[in-house]
């Protein structure tokens, strides 16, 4: 897992003393990784830095889809969303092997 628990935690505004979803969070970073690596269509490997971090871009995407998995937690809703400029697929796309 690239991210630290921690982190994620951070941007999703829980409390580091809310255990009770750890163990789904971690599960959604790994969807969310697996999903990302084959939007980009490449290897998280080939994007480390020496101490195998992932770009601050790509983490920040990172972010962005495990937020939207843990607050949508079903296929459809019945509110209206919009995509938000410069996000998640602004962000992939700097990766994007074409």
């Amino acid at each position: 897992m690239y991210l630290d628990l921690e982190i994620i935690k951070k941007h999703l505004n829980l409390d580091d003393d809310f255990v009770a979803d750890d163990e789904y969070l971690k599960q959604l970073a790994e969807v969310a990784e697996n999903a990302v690596s084959i939007h980009i269509d490449r290897d998280f490997s080939e994007l480390e830095d020496e101490e195998g971090n992932l770009p601050p871009a790509l983490q920040h995407a990172l972010l962005l889809l495990i937020a939207n998995y843990y607050n949508n937690r079903e296929s459809v809703t019945n509110v209206s969303a919009n995509n938000i400029p410069f996000s998640y697929n602004y962000l992939l796309d700097l990766f994007k092997n074409y």
